[in-house]
Order: structure tokens, then sequence, then C-alpha cells
């Protein structure tokens, strides 16, 4: 094939190298995977990506290839400042070694402003103007379209949304913080508060069998099944969680004036557990002149959105 309409995605995470050709409609060509742990040093690990994207590619020529990596990174410069589980990521120049190894263009974004922006393209922020992506999961991540543009803030560390200070007595974030968002409100937070509280309380709570039947530890899988089925302490900490995100969504609102509010990440899929409450809790926390204004919609793109997104960088 050769068309400068082909664009190459990278999703890099701790585990895994994810690599996608798209053609022109945003459709996947070819696709590759391989496990990240291949690689001992920076340049190692670049290297393999370079060999995936060529052998994804497959002799097509380029219009550019498209980075999403962990951590912090300086996309205009199109460093990667550090990485979360990528011990050897630190300051690492991938712009630069990937332009010189591929001899075409490479964007580089951070992974929840990849997300942000492929859900905003071609997911479930299609048709907004201003559109704000969280994503509740491990941690709580996030990244803001404003006026069609995605914000990127004078540094590049913009849109650190959970991080956001909800209570500066609560718990110890691994920021360092105390009461940051992600402390009440993501998948971590939801499996510490249901463990925390079984351990007070004593009490008898389906959480503790359905894990217990699924062979597993504890997590908000369990606890959003447990509550699906009316188990009063799941309940209880579900109601707590949907309280405590709609108070981070109501500072979005007022931060950002977005039209569309696009949830993803593990606890999204938890559907009508989740979203019917959220939604009249964010409105019941928002000034009145916000409600009304905005939706908030689960995120389209599933596991595929970091590739979809760093992929969609050439279509700003």
């Amino acid at each position: 094939m050769s068309s400068d309409n082909y664009v190459v995605g990278v999703d890099l995470g701790g585990t895994k190298i994810a690599a996608a050709l798209f053609d022109s409609a945003g459709a996947v060509v070819n696709r590759e995977r391989m496990d990240t742990g291949h690689a001992g040093t920076a340049r190692e690990l670049v290297l393999n990506m370079v060999k995936m994207i060529g052998k994804v590619s497959a002799g097509t020529t380029l219009r550019g290839v498209g980075l999403a990596s962990p951590g912090a990174v300086d996309s205009r410069e199109g460093i990667a400042l550090n990485g979360t589980n990528l011990p050897q990521w630190n300051n690492v120049p991938l712009k630069r070694w990937m332009e010189e190894d591929l001899g075409v263009q490479v964007q580089v974004v951070n992974d929840a402003n990849a997300a942000a922006w492929g859900e905003y393209v071609r997911g479930a922020g299609r048709g907004s103007r201003n559109m704000v992506y969280v994503t509740l999961s491990t941690g709580i991540g996030a990244g803001v379209v404003l006026d069609g543009e995605l914000l990127l803030g004078s540094h590049c560390f913009a849109g650190e949304l959970g991080h956001t200070i909800i209570h500066p007595e609560g718990e110890l974030c691994n920021c360092g913080n105390r009461g940051c968002w992600e402390t009440f409100s993501s998948g971590t937070a939801i499996r510490n508060e249901a463990v925390r509280r079984l351990a007070e309380q004593g009490v008898n709570s389906a959480i503790a069998s359905i894990a217990a039947a699924s062979g597993e530890a504890i997590s908000s899988r369990h606890v959003f099944e447990a509550a699906g089925a009316g188990d009063e302490l799941a309940v209880q900490i579900i109601d707590r969680m949907i309280r405590y995100t709609a108070i981070g969504l109501a500072n979005v609102v007022h931060t950002f004036n977005p039209d569309r509010i696009v949830i993803g990440g593990g606890v999204s899929k938890a559907g009508e557990l989740l979203f019917p409450k959220l939604r009249e809790e964010t409105e019941r926390f928002v000034m009145a002149p916000y409600r009304g204004t905005f939706h908030i919609i689960p995120a389209a793109l599933n596991d595929d959105v970091g590739l979809i997104g760093a992929a969609s960088l050439f279509n700003q």
C-alpha cells in the first residue's frame, strides 16, 4: 500500500505495547501486540516500538505515528518525563528518536489525553464542542477538549483531575496529598472502602461471598455485583462513591463548562447501577445556570481507545 493517509497509533503501557495501522476512514488495517518487558532500557523499548511500527505498516507510506505514553509527557517537545510503571522511562526524547528511526512525523501525548482525544474524534464525544473525559479505573485519569482543541496547559500537565482535592483530611493518596478525588471514586477506592467496612463491621455481606466464589480478592466489580443484588453494604459503598464522583464532576462542570462528560474505565461498565444516579447527583451539586447544559455518558471505544486516540492526533 502506498498512501500518505495511513497513520500508525501506538499505545504503550506498563505491561504491553499495542500498535495498529489506520486508514483515512479510521478503520484498523493491521495490528500488533507485544509485552513491554522485552526491553531493558528506554532505547531498547523505543527500538521495539519502531520494529512493531515497521511490521504493522508493512511498507505503507505513513502520514505519521501517534504515540500514547504513560505518565507525564511534554507533548510539545515529544519527551516522556516519567512513566508510572516503566522505571527507565525518564526524560526520554521519544519524538526525536522515533522520527530519526522512522523518517516520519511523530506526535506524543500521555495516555489519558490520547483516550480523551480518541473519544472526542471517534467515540462518545463526537459532535460535542467542549468535552471532558474521565476514566474511573485503578486511579482517575482525565483529558479535556475545549473548543475542539486538546487542553495541554503550560507544561502539558493539564487534566490531572483525579488529584483535585475533594476532602483535605481524607485518605492518603499515592501522590502524597490527602483527599484526592481518586481516593473516593476510583475502582481502588471502592475496593478499599469495602475491605475496611467488612473488617470494621463484621457484617454478613454478599461482597465477600461473591469475591470468594470468583476465586479473586475483593474488587470494585464484586461490590457493584453485590449492589445489583440488593446487598445493603454494597449499596451504601456505591452510593458513597457516586456522591463523591458527582462532587468531582460538579467541579469539572463549574471549571470547564463542557457540553459532554464521557466516563470511561472499568467502573463505567457498571451501567445502570452508576449512570442514572450519577447524573441526578451531579445536577444537584452544580449551580442552577449549569443544570441541563451537559450530558454524562459512557465511553464508546473500550480497549482500543489509546490506539485510536494516538492515531487521531493527526485529525487535529
